[in-house]
């Protein structure tokens, strides 16, 4: 076994290795950026390294410094967990050329699977399914929008390179075809270097199962069971199970042999995943599913297979790259229970998913029976250079129902403060009925996308414990009671003040009257709420509220109070008195960047005329493209920005003239 382990990644990832790697008596070594200097992974490790700028480019992805970080504290094997470049076959090669093992399969195996077209080829000469299309090398625009006619509308185009949903785009007729074939080869270039495509027919009601295969340098290759990675946004997975709902013991083991195949086909040494879409119009079959990729390196979803068998994967990685035999033959692992991983991201599902930034100012999560795989602690920031995740949620019961429903009271009971997640909606989603019923599919976000996302107006107890708060009344040691809090009460008679509170989608006037200490009358203008505070907390207290008892947390910073109650999450400002009513909207005649980030295209000049919607830029920023439109027609005015052209949130890209002038 290695003594001395690098973990070429950061974040939850970098810190998952290294609790097996300790546990196995490995040392540890972290990489870390200037972004990361302080970061939960460098804590955790024996060593840490410095190797480079925040940028990925000039750090995490610059097989340069961390071959040279290894050779710098004699590393014996480098793990790359998953992205960066954890499937990056040159970086492999160097790694051994640099007489250090690669937690990983073998260069060879890497590009064989790296391009999908390439790798579609070989899996049909393997006798593995592939979904019907074009996966070859001509790539001029007319061609591939004829192949698409050929395959017949709806198509999928997919980047030939790279995964992650990126340079993925549904076209639905021949018209919208050559804008989305060009923004699918920008995304690609821009990810992976390579903006070759290919061309997929549609399924219209897909379900996306995956396949844990793992092999060592004995020859020896088997399966973990089936994944259910159907729940998916933008082809990104947000909600996995184990084993899939509904999968029948014919058709798992018809998708174990296929997944095994394909790993024989190229010699495959360590943990890979084997994914296939399913054609589920009429149930799962067979003779009905479909090889997509493989991943060559362990999954982000991986702890749900973790969790059914009872195998550490990444112990399972480091034996096969040590040269062990695995640890157990296929007739010896069986599924035991049900698992669910929800993926928690700093993002903003009311805007679009926005990626958002932030210091975690509060972060507390659940810790009976319940996993969570985190690279961050209270106080870290999410900063815009890398993926905003900020956790893995694992649960794991003894069936499908009670393990879901496990998952969302873990969800409920999370609490974090300091910049907006994706929390409700993962909530919502672990409810929705479709999903309950065990009949996830692709498409099943999309279609309920409004009622996952539609913004809570916060319910009559949270308005008037956030009334409280605002007072200061709730101080942990009770040193401010509501007599020299509140301020300008009046001594004869109840004293009472109105608080305006602004929540998404409108604003509250509640009324707040003392009745003495820890005692008030609230009103919501809805509701007369009589509360009164029972017990204080470090950052919470607990509340009668018209006769029932509420336990809640609350952050305040500034004007913004972040509410915690039963479960829900509720962002709340106090607007300034004396202020001028700020507004988060843009005004309409400019266009502004959301978010730090990359511009990546102008598509109109000065004078040009627009319509409301009209794409007008695009940008790059924490590793998704975002395209900014007009929120009004009219005339450019100015163009301000210029492609590949770093630029801060806030910063304007596009002015219209105003509409006056046109």
């Amino acid at each position: 076994m290695f003594s001395k382990l690098l973990i070429a990644n950061r974040g939850e990832i970098a810190c998952r290795v290294m609790r097996t790697a300790k546990r196995l008596g490995i040392r540890t070594v972290a990489v870390y950026s200037d972004a990361d200097v302080g970061a939960l992974h460098v804590a955790l490790a024996d060593e840490a390294i410095r190797i480079g700028s925040a940028p990925a480019l000039e750090s995490y992805l610059s097989a340069e410094r961390i071959i040279a970080a290894a050779r710098a504290v004699g590393a014996d094997a480098i793990h790359p967990g998953y992205g960066f470049l954890s499937e990056n076959a040159d970086f492999a090669d160097a790694v051994e050329a640099a007489g250090i093992t690669f937690v990983g399969p073998s260069a060879r195996a890497i590009r064989a699977m790296g391009l999908k077209d390439a790798a579609k080829a070989l899996m049909e000469q393997s006798g593995v399914p592939v979904v019907p299309g074009y996966h070859g090398e001509r790539q001029d625009a007319d061609f591939l929008a004829e192949e698409a006619v050929n395959v017949g509308y709806p198509v999928l185009i997919k980047a030939r390179a790279g995964g992650g949903g990126k340079g993925m785009r549904r076209v639905d007729s021949a018209a919208e075809f050559p804008a989305a074939l060009e923004a699918a080869r920008r995304e690609a270039e821009a990810a992976f270097g390579d903006g070759s495509v290919l061309i997929e027919k549609y399924l219209t009601k897909p379900r996306h199962i995956e396949v844990q295969v793992f092999g060592d340098r004995h020859g020896n290759i088997l399966h973990l069971f089936e994944r259910d990675c159907s729940l998916q946004r933008r082809h990104q997975k947000v909600i996995e199970e184990a084993p899939a709902p509904g999968m029948t013991a014919e058709v798992r083991r018809a998708m174990g042999d296929a997944a095994v195949r394909a790993a024989q086909a190229i010699g495959y040494v360590g943990a890979g995943t084997v994914e296939f879409i399913a054609d589920v119009t009429d149930g799962l079959w067979p003779d009905q599913f479909y090889f997509m990729e493989m991943n060559t390196r362990l999954q982000v979803e991986h702890p749900v297979t973790e969790a059914i068998t009872g195998i550490d994967l990444v112990e399972w990685q480091l034996r096969a790259a040590a040269g062990e035999a695995l640890p157990k033959r296929q007739s010896e692992i069986g599924i035991d229970g049900w698992a669910f991983e929800a993926r928690i991201y700093a993002e903003d599902p009311s805007r679009g998913f926005l990626p958002a930034t932030g210091r975690l100012t509060t972060l507390s999560f659940p810790e009976d029976g319940v996993r969570v795989d985190a690279g961050v602690r209270q106080g870290d920031r999410i900063t815009p250079f890398y993926d905003p995740l900020i956790a893995k949620l694992i649960v794991h019961g003894p069936n499908r129902s009670a393990a879901l429903a496990k998952l969302e009271s873990a969800l409920r009971a999370c609490r974090i403060g300091g910049t907006v997640t994706n929390l409700d909606f993962l909530a919502r989603l672990a409810a929705e009925p479709d999903f309950r019923a065990g009949h996830p599919d692709t498409g099943l976000i999309d279609r309920s996308i409004d009622q996952l996302t539609a913004t809570k107006a916060p319910s009559d107890a949270a308005l008037a414990l956030a009334a409280i708060v605002s007072t200061g009344a709730l101080l942990p040691d009770g040193s401010a009671d509501p007599w020299s809090s509140l301020g300008h009460w009046q001594i004869w008679g109840d004293a009472s003040r109105n608080v305006t509170i602004e929540h998404a989608g409108g604003r509250a006037i509640v009324t707040l009257a003392a009745r003495g200490r820890d005692q008030f009358a609230v009103h919501t203008g809805t509701a007369a709420l009589p509360v009164v505070i029972l017990d204080r907390f470090t950052d919470g207290a607990r509340a009668e509220i018209s006769g029932a008892q509420h336990e809640f947390r609350f952050l305040r910073e500034g004007e913004q109070i972040t509410l915690f109650l039963n479960g829900d999450t509720y962002v709340l400002r106090l607007p300034d008195a004396l202020g001028t009513g700020h507004s988060s909207e843009v005004a309409d005649d400019e266009v502004s960047a959301p978010m730090p980030g990359i511009v990546k295209l102008v598509r109109v000049r000065p004078g040009d005329t627009v319509e409301k919607g009209q794409a007008l830029a695009v940008m790059e920023a924490m590793k998704m493209e975002l395209t900014l439109s007009a929120s009004r027609a009219g005339v450019v005015e100015s163009v301000l920005v210029s492609e590949g052209e770093q630029v801060s949130a806030g910063a304007v890209l596009v002015m219209l003239q105003p509409e006056s002038a046109e």
